[in-house]
């Protein structure tokens, strides 16, 4: 068998075709990966695929496309770069990163970004083909690399990766260049990304599309030009386009001829007052309107004119064609000047030529240099664009530059009018002809866009003899021709007659140049008009030419042609590169002609303008140079001078394109050999007056010149030198040593009180660096160094930091360091110390940074990496010992500087810390062990060394902040952690021999470790967080330094021994941040320091407590911000365990760790669940199970309270206002009525701790209200009004009152929806620890039902599994690896069965407590037990009740509360059968009621419940139950359920007697159509009357109470006004009625009607509460409109639909629901035990209101705990009454509502009202338990300690007789006057109260026992005079008295209490 053979040159391939590895070893490959080879065997490979190298695999040969790479560290451990284009290597892997990144962006929605990067993936595709094809040119490849780098970085920077280095297009390695190099390079690209250079330059692109107009039908010329109203001048050629008769082009094919760009516009010509002007001519007949005749002669006339400006066209779309407006002159006169009337808008002279004509024009403004426009608008130019002039030269004038144009302007002329009698029509043709006469051919333009002609004809404006044209022509005539050359103007009359001749009356003309070579000058000249006949012969034109042409040229004694009248004005202006109109520089140039004049010559060439001596330089030069050669000794000086203007000409910024011409002339044409003896004589000679000069204006011209005179004395002796061959060598080195020594001595000077020399030395500085390449033309390196130390060197200290030239000498420095002669090493070591010295003390002294930093920059880029000499060493070592400390210094004075407000400035700061830091990073990575020894050896002190480490540490801090460099520079800072983490290493080593034992120093240690931990939590150095080729790239290059720098800190930390005590706590935290960073390598290594810590701590104090303590607040901090997993928990628990095995305090180690660890699964629980995306639900659970562990286990009360807040915050997110409340509620509880001052917390400012329970109570009111929860808001309003009242603060306590009052307003008068609850069960291992394998009761949204709830739950867990059943799950499921959720609705159990029992109360108050403070829920489920009967399943029907008790009631700080307890209990069916027949006539009786009451106004609810009582078809009634319980057998066979039965035949008794009266109501409002139904009820129930044996009701059932009448026991909201009685009771309307009288009574309520609808039940309840006595006469209160239908509000509360069997399911808010938990006992109430209802009225007569009775009435409430029984008992009265019996028999009375009573202990009587005859009483409830204080009916445990039970509308004294109500089935009534409750006895009572109604302990509302503030009234409010100042009241603890103690009278008056400052309401 063959064996594997490790490959040679097969290293590396790219996947040809996809392979799935379906092989044994086989490794699946994709097509497009690259793949590593290391083995080959038998046409297979072994290797790995490169983006994932640690699987490794076998692959088919034939499937690899092999490549050409370089091996790196051949062996085991190799790796491969391929050898290709650098730029295709990064192209490869740069798609390959983008397209995992382009496929997230189609999954996130990014449309325009996805397909934006999909076109320039292809695009980079493309280029990337043609470069490994190889067929491009050089310059060609060039532009595809330059194209592809700039896609790259695009693409990089859309997708937010690094920012890529590049030199020449190719990546760089950090390490192959300097970190000051790449720091340079990086901030290049980011500067190129960020600021684009601004543009200078401008070009207009104009294309015309076409003109509109109606009236066409000639041939039209438009020209365009650019014009400057406000110098009234055009700036440009004119661009001249020929339309058809339909106003298109003319040559639709030739574009060139369309569009145009009128270029080299500056940066001042793009503004208002510039304006494109476009004139219009047409070419026919003389008038517009002429009829067509023979005549085929045609003239150019004037059309029309438009104007735009270019400032609009900034701010215009570029791409909108624009539509101008023509207007036309309103006389021809006007023409020329129409565009100034125009812009000037002067209406009187222009019109519109047509209302319809304007010109279609497409005009762009393109921006930056020409040859910039031509790569980047390709398109135009190809096409074809003419280019339009600027008039006369650009700003800038390059050399080379041919030009020669001359334009001429016809601007008018005057004629006569040769015997006519009307003026001419005159028509100018021009002609340009040669010396000879010869017409030059197509040498007369009219613009661009069409080519020149032979000749150009005028327009004829009509019948004008001083015609103005203002027409602009331009003759490109070459040079060549000019000399000889003339414009000739034929002037001809145009005929309008029939032939339409035109008629030679005149000429004119003009030569160019004139006979000393000098052309035309520029400006206006006026020609004179030879006359001439028609058939003059022109063509010999020497006949005219010895003519005068021009009238300023004529001798003074011609007067006859002066004063003819006929004349032609133009005016010419000349653009030419190599023609003059200067005299003076002709007389220059040809000094020889002219000996005489060269003085003159040369003292006026400084006035001939500029652009006259650069286009002459060359001549001007061999000029200068000729005269010094032949006449140095006269006129070297002025030769001179003439150089240095002509040297500091070219300075200029329009002439300094001109250098490199200069330069040129210096290399090649400049032949002065001798000059240089005359240039350093002259220039010496200046030097040396430079002390004694007055004025230094002059000399400072010529020291600006001193690089080109330097060039020219080095060429010059070059020149001698080559000539002579090295003659004169000495004495030309001895004169330039003695220039040198001027120079020296000149810079020596001190400024005194002459200031212009620091000037001039300032002057030389700037220019002296330039010359050091010329010197080193002729000497050595060492001797131009030594030259420039000694220059340098000879400067004046700086006796002013201000002082002017200081800058200037660092500048030069800059300058130096930037030359030539620095770069040699030989010249570095001359010229550094001079440098050095320099820079540090401007360093020092904080000025000049940028230029401190570039110089520092270019001095360590010339430093080599790998420079091993010995030189370079202690070049380095030189750097460091100046440069160092300083360079740290700096960069904290930097870093640390207070940004200004501008931003302007920081881009320059931002610069100089770069800057410098990257010149730290280079010196730093240029230093070898042997600096760092010379270094730490250099620090004579500790404390020396001590402050450079501190400070280094802290700008290694500054170094890794993440503002430092800009987010993509990952290049930059991988280099900078490198380099620090280097130096830590080194460092660390003096650090321990230092810095221990006695000799330990705290700070250093700190900074240090806080370096460290720094270092390690870098956003850079996070390598999980990068790509998986990044993450290679990072690791191969460096390593991961995270762990490199946690294994360093380890050991330094086992270095400190006893000192580690001085780090605990402070370094927990640091460390902690650490071990959290997932790198399982560097949690390994960090995660032991905890047992350390744990173990010294003990040693010092007996127990970890501080670590502990440290280790729960950072772990809470740091989890929230996204750090540590579910890993690390396992990890810190197993590493921290093992290690504490063996040590003593093993049991309070293991304590910790376990509370940490369960910390840490609420932490990451929390931190999952707050995710963006998750749902509101999940994060409020996981907050309230991380909030009850800070309180219950760990007692961190700001933690506790933070995440209270955190809660309440989400609550209000979710608009679960009443959760919201109850959760501040927790945070209020904390805190007590007192002065003491608060922190700043959160956000709440500093104030004192009542100020804040007040903004807590403030805000938890509101909330309630919100909520709708006001019965809550009530006790928070009484006490904070307790509050107001006992500082006084009356304005505040009306306000809380009044809310108060609003609050039952809303009780009463708003409607309330009653939630449903669920019963959710949350198992398996895949649910968050705090909902694992728990089961909850959710209290549900509104209308929510549970199909609905089901559908949000699985909404919330969309993973979870929906189980099916109701049963409890198996272990199995507990265990499984998912999620299974278990939703099934449940009843509950409301605590307050008082309320609820009692007839009087409204539904509105009813259904409060019936779904708040709910503790305790039920389900039922229906089941057989035994053999299942077919034909009555009700015999074996029995119902499993399951009740859930909560850990907490509903609502309270969450929606959902977890199941403490449950309790299963077995109903049989006998009871099942109870209590479905209570519930139905609860029903029945609800329905009866609302129907009497006219609550309904659809009568089909009652309808139907009578029907399906009525006709059973389903289970058959009631007779199924007397088959079932009513035989033989069963009695017999239960003795036990004797009551029982007796029990469900009284009920079923009663439903007949129910279902009777119902009949009869029904009769009475059965609409007609439905009459049929009810007869048939009717027919019906006498069938089951007979089926149940019922003859005659016994009496008992006749006895009860359930005769109906109409009416309302209520009484109006003004019908009985509450009067005051004289002894200071209250006189109030009777509340109850007898009971002991034949009383009509109306059904009771013993069980609450737990379905009845919100919406209807709560809207019927406040209907009847306001109806009066009159049952039939109020028709506006019958007409009032109930709640809409509820039957959309339906849900079914059972699990099951066999519950219906047990209980009836319908609806919710439908009146056939009825609740099902009572007791069936409760349910069956003695006649006696019915006291009268509200819902069955007893009408009230005026004339038998009740009257207040005696205080001293011996009738005692019912409720009363501390009365006996006997006592409460009361024997009835007979009871008879039938039917029919009217109400208006009775008089009754009802107890009056009590006043607020005074503060405990006060004197104040309470005065009641009480019936004379006592209540009746079942003996069946002979005493009520204490219930929970609420709203309607509150014990007032604290707050008053003599008050008497008061009810929700008694405690607001206003409204108690609107709601007054009739007696109340709970029978709790009001105490006498005498029998006081002590406040002992109700708080003694406190927790049997709370067991009792089980009230929630920490989070319930209703555990508030803060007794009013009793604050004693004062005798007096006026002071006596004798008293001092009234103190401070006492705080509230303070006066707080025993309840049980009589208020003693005070024996001093005590001063009323300063009323306090509180915050508005």
């Amino acid at each position: 068998m063959s064996m594997w053979i490790p490959t040679e040159h097969e290293k590396y391939g790219v996947v040809l075709a996809g392979f799935r590895g379906t092989v044994q070893h086989g490794l699946p490959l994709e097509i497009g990966d690259t793949v590593q080879i290391l083995e080959k065997c038998e046409g297979w490979y072994r290797g790995f695929v490169l983006k994932n190298p640690n699987a490794k695999g076998i692959f088919p040969c034939c499937y690899i496309h092999l490549k050409n790479a370089h091996i790196k560290n051949k062996g085991q451990f190799e790796t491969v770069v391929p050898s290709e284009d650098s730029v295709i290597t990064e192209m490869t892997s740069t798609l390959r990163d983008w397209g995992a990144m382009w496929k997230q962006l189609f999954v996130k929605n990014e449309g325009d970004l996805f397909n934006r990067l999909w076109h320039v993936m292809n695009e980079i595709l493309d280029l990337r083909r043609q470069v490994l094809v190889g067929h491009l040119t050089h310059d060609r490849m060039r532009d595809v690399k330059q194209h592809i780098t700039a896609r790259l970085d695009w693409g990089n920077e859309q997708l937010g990766l690094d920012l890529v280095p590049r030199r020449e297009f190719s990546m760089v390695d950090p390490d192959d260049i300097s970190v000051t190099e790449l720091y340079r390079l990086m901030e290049h690209r980011h500067r190129k990304k960020e600021t684009p250079a601004p543009v200078s330059t401008h070009h207009l692109f104009v294309h015309l599309k076409s003109l509109m107009s109606s009236n066409l039908g000639e041939e039209l010329e438009v020209f365009f030009f650019i014009y400057d109203s406000r110098e009234n001048r055009p700036l440009s050629e004119r661009f001249f386009v020929k339309l058809n008769k339909n106003g298109l082009p003319k040559f639709p094919e030739k574009t060139e001829r369309q569009c145009t760009l009128f270029v080299d516009l500056g940066s001042s010509d793009l503004r208002k007052d510039v304006y494109i002007v476009v004139h219009i001519i047409r070419i026919g007949r003389m008038g517009a309107g002429e009829k067509k005749n023979l005549c085929n002669v045609q003239y150019r006339r004037p059309f029309g004119c438009a104007v735009v400006s270019i400032a609009d066209l900034l701010t215009a779309d570029s791409k909108d064609d624009h539509l101008l407006k023509v207007y036309a002159c309103n006389t021809e006169s006007d023409w020329s000047q129409i565009h100034d009337n125009i812009i000037k808008k002067v209406n009187s002279r222009y019109n519109l030529s047509g209302s319809n004509t304007g010109l279609a024009v497409a005009l762009q403004l393109l921006h930056g240099d020409i040859e910039q426009l031509r790569r980047e608008y390709m398109v135009l130019f190809t096409r074809g664009v003419s280019i339009t002039k600027k008039l006369g030269f650009s700003d800038v004038i390059m050399p080379g530059e041919m030009r020669n144009d001359l334009y001429m302007t016809l601007e008018k002329g005057e004629f006569e009018k040769g015997g006519k009698s009307v003026a001419r029509n005159v028509e100018i043709t021009i002609y340009a002809l040669d010396a000879d006469g010869q017409i030059l051919k197509g040498f007369v333009a009219v613009g661009s866009g069409e080519p020149g002609g032979d000749e150009y004809h005028t327009f004829v404006l009509y019948h004008n003899n001083s015609p103005r044209w203002a027409e602009q022509i331009k003759l490109p005539i070459p040079v060549d021709m000019f000399r000889g050359s003339h414009v000739r103007f034929e002037f001809r009359h145009c005929s309008t007659k029939d032939k339409g001749e035109k008629k030679l009356f005149g000429f004119s003309f003009v030569p160019l140049m004139q006979e000393d070579g000098r052309t035309l000058p520029d400006g206006t000249h006026e020609l004179i008009v030879h006359k001439c006949e028609e058939n003059a012969n022109l063509q010999d034109c020497s006949r005219y030419l010895k003519l005068p042409f021009s009238k300023s040229n004529l001798p003074g004694n011609n007067q006859t042609v002066k004063g003819t009248k006929e004349s032609l004005w133009i005016t010419s202006f000349l653009c030419s590169t190599k023609l003059t109109q200067n005299g003076d520089m002709l007389d220059l140039l040809k000094w020889r002609a002219h000996p005489e004049r060269i003085s003159d010559s040369l003292s006026k060439l400084k006035e001939i303008d500029g652009s006259e001596i650069v286009k002459f330089l060359q001549d001007t030069l061999d000029t200068l140079f000729g005269i010094l050669d032949e006449s140095s000794q006269r006129y070297a000086l002025k030769v001179f001078d003439c150089l240095v203007h002509i040297i500091n000409l070219l300075q200029d910024s329009k002439f300094q394109h001109f250098k490199p011409v200069m330069d040129t002339y210096i290399e090649s044409h400049f032949a002065g050999a001798l000059s240089y003896r005359d240039l350093i004589k002259v220039l010496k000679w200046y030097v040396d007056r430079i002390i004694d000069a007055d004025r230094q204006e002059h000399i400072q011209q010529v020291l600006k010149a001193t690089e080109y005179i330097f060039k020219y004395i080095v060429q010059s002796r070059r020149l001698f030198a080559l000539a002579t061959g090295g003659q004169n060598e000495e004495e030309f080195r001895c004169c330039m040593h003695e220039l040198f020594m001027s120079i020296r001595f000149f810079l020596s000077q001190e400024n005194k009180s002459m200031r212009p020399i620091t000037h001039t030395q300032a002057v030389f500085l700037q220019s002296f660096p330039a010359v050091y390449n010329e010197l080193l033309k002729l000497f050595t390196v060492r001797e131009v160094a030594t030259f420039v130390r000694e220059t340098l060197g000879s400067l004046p200290t700086a006796s002013q930091p201000d002082c002017p030239l200081e800058a200037v000498k660092l500048h030069c420095i800059a300058k130096t360091v930037d030359s030539q002669l620095y770069t040699n090493p030989d010249s570095r070591c001359v010229l550094l110390p001079v440098v050095l010295r320099l820079l540090q003390a401007h360093m020092q002294e904080q000025r000049d940074l940028v230029m401190c930093a570039h110089i520092l920059t270019c001095m360590l880029s010339l430093l080599k990496k790998d420079d091993t000499d010995s030189s370079s060493s202690e070049e380095v070592d030189l750097i460091v010992e100046s440069v160092l400390a300083v360079l740290l210094r700096t960069i904290l004075e930097v870093a640390n500087r207070p940004q200004p407000a501008g931003p302007t400035l920081r881009p320059q700061v931002q610069d100089v810390t770069g800057e410098f830091v990257s010149c730290l990073l280079a010196l730093l990575r240029h230093m070898k062990d042997k600096h760092y020894q010379q270094l730490l050896q250099r620090f004579t002190s500790k404390e020396d060394l001590r402050d450079f480490l501190l400070h280094i540490f802290t700008v290694f801090r500054i170094l890794i902040r993440p503002e430092m460099f800009p987010k993509d520079w990952t290049v930059m800072r991988l280099v900078t952690n490198n380099i620090i983490i280097t130096t830590v290493l080194y460092l660390s080593d003096a650090l321990r021999k230092n810095f221990l034992s006695e000799k330990f120093d705290y700070k250093v240690w700190d900074s240090y470790f806080c370096l460290s931990v720094i270092f390690i939590n870098q956003t850079c150095l996070q390598l999980e967080t990068f790509s998986a080729s990044k993450k290679k790239k990072i690791l191969e290059k460096y390593g991961d330094m995270r762990v490199m720098m946690g294994c360093e800190i380890f050991s330094m930390w086992q270095n400190l021994g006893e000192h580690k005590l001085n780090f605990i706590p402070a370094m927990i935290g640091p460390f902690l941040e650490v071990t959290l960073v997932p790198q399982p390598d560097l949690r390994n290594v960090m995660i032991p320091i905890f047992h350390d810590m744990m173990d010294w701590e003990q040693r010092r104090s007996g127990n970890f407590k501080q670590v502990e303590a440290k280790l729960i607040d950072k772990l809470d901090s740091l989890m929230s911000e996204g750090k540590g997993d579910e890993t690390y928990r396992e990890l810190f628990n197993s590493i921290l365990l093992k290690k504490i095995e063996r040590e003593t305090w093993r049991e309070s180690g293991i304590s910790l760790i376990a509370t940490v660890t369960r910390l840490m699964e609420r932490l990451l629980d929390y931190r999952d669940c707050m995710k963006l995306g998750e749902v509101d639900g999940k994060k409020i659970g996981c907050t309230v199970s991380l909030l009850n562990f800070y309180k219950t286990e760990l007692n961190k009360e700001e933690m506790y309270i933070r995440y209270i807040h955190k809660l309440y915050d989400l609550h209000l997110k979710a608009q679960n206002y009443t959760e919201a409340s109850y959760t501040l509620l927790l945070y209020d509880e904390l805190l007590e009525w007192s002065e003491r001052p608060l922190r700043e917390f959160l956000s709440y400012p500093m104030q004192s701790e009542w100020q804040r329970k007040e903004y807590l109570h403030l805000t938890i009111i509101q909330n309630f209200d919100r909520g709708k929860c006001w019965e809550n808001g009530i006790l928070l309003c009484r006490e904070l009004a307790d509050q107001y009242e006992s500082y006084y603060d009356y304005r505040n306590l009306s306000k809380m009152r009044m809310m108060e009052a609003s609050f039952y307003d809303k009780i009463m008068d708003q409607q309330r929806l009653e939630p449903e609850f669920f019963r959710v069960g949350f198992y398996g291992k895949k649910f968050p620890f705090f909902l694992r394998n728990k089961e909850f009761v959710c209290r549900g949204h509104d209308y929510e039902r549970l199909e609905a709830f089901q559908q949000r739950m699985l909404n919330e867990f969309p993973h979870a599994i929906a189980m099916q059943h109701a049963n409890q799950p198996d272990q199995t499921i507990y265990q499984a690896e998912a999620q299974y959720l278990q939703i099934y609705a449940v009843t509950p159990i409301p605590d307050s069965q008082d309320v609820l029992q009692r007839d009087g109360v409204p539904d509105n108050i009813k259904s409060f407590y019936k779904v708040n403070h709910i503790w305790r829920f039920r389900y039922d489920r229906p089941f057989h037990k035994g053999t299942k009967d077919k034909e009555n399943e009700f015999k074996s029907l029995w119902v499993e009740r399951t009740t859930l008790t909560l850990v907490q009631s509903l609502p309270g700080i969450s929606r959902w509360f977890e199941v403490e307890r449950r309790e299963l209990v077995e109903v049989s069916p006998l009871e099942n059968a109870i209590e479905v027949i209570e519930n139905k006539n609860l029903q029945l009786r609800t329905l009866i009621t609302q129907c009497q009451t006219r609550q309904m106004q659809n009568i089909n609810p009652l309808t139907m419940c009578l029907n399906g009582v009525i006709d059973a078809a389903v289970n058959g009634g009631l007779a199924r139950y007397q088959e079932a319980f009513f035989v033989k057998d069963y009695i017999m066979n239960h003795p036990e359920d004797g009551d029982k039965i007796g029990r469900l035949r009284e009920l079923m008794f009663e439903q007949a007697h129910i279902l009777e009266f119902g009949l009869t109501v029904h009769e009475k409002f059965v609409p007609q159509d439905m009459r049929p139904l009810h007869k048939k009820l009717v027919d019906q129930f006498h069938l089951m009357k007979s089926s149940l044996g019922i003859q005659e009701f016994p009496a008992y059932v006749r006895a009860s109470p359930i005769h109906f009448t109409n009416g309302s026991p209520r009484v109006g909201r003004n019908s009985a006004p509450n009067i005051m009685s004289p002894d200071g009771g209250a006189r109030v309307v009777s509340r109850r009625r007898s009971d002991t009288l034949q009383v009509h009574r109306p059904l009771s309520y013993p069980a609450v009607n737990r379905y009845s609808s919100s919406s209807l039940s709560s809207q019927a309840s406040n209907e009847v509460s306001n109806i009066t006595g009159h049952s039939e006469s109020s028709d506006e209160v019958f007409n009032m409109q109930p709640s809409p239908s509820t039957s959309s509000l339906s849900s079914n509360h059972s699990a099951s639909p066999n519950v219906s069997s047990s209980a009836p399911s319908s609806a919710r808010g439908s009146p056939q629901l009825s609740d099902k938990h009572k007791h069936p006992r409760e349910n069956c109430l003695s006649p006696r035990d019915r006291p009268c209802s509200a819902v069955y009225p007893n009408p009230m007569e005026p004339t038998q209101r009740p009257v207040p009775h005696p205080a001293g009435d011996s009738s005692l409430p019912r409720s009363d705990p501390n009365i006996s029984s006997p006592d409460k008992v009361v024997k009835p009265a007979p009871s008879s009454w039938s039917l029919d019996m009217p109400l208006s028999e009775f008089n009754g009375k009802c107890p009056p509502v009590p006043p607020r009573p005074p503060y405990s202990g006060s004197p104040a009587r309470t005065t009641r009202s009480q019936s004379p005859v006592s209540t009746s009483r079942s003996p069946q409830k002979t005493s009520v338990p204490p219930f929970t204080p609420s709203p309607t009916e509150c014990q007032s445990t604290g707050l008053v300690s003599n008050s008497p039970v008061l009810s929700g509308s008694y405690s607001s004294g206003i409204s108690s007789l609107s709601r007054c109500s009739v007696s109340e089935a709970s029978g709790t009534e009001n105490t006498p006057t005498d029998h006081v409750l002590p406040n002992s006895a109700s708080s003694g009572s406190d927790e049997l109260i709370r067991r009792e109604n089980k009230t929630p302990p920490p989070y319930s509302i209703h555990e508030r026992n803060n007794p009013r503030r009793q604050v004693p009234l004062p005798p007096s409010l006026s002071l006596p005079p004798n008293v001092d100042a009234p103190p401070i009241p006492p705080k509230p603890h303070q006066i707080r008295r025993q309840d049980t103690e009589p208020r003693r009278p005070e024996q001093f008056p005590r001063p009323r209490p300063i009323p306090r400052k509180v915050s508005q309401l």
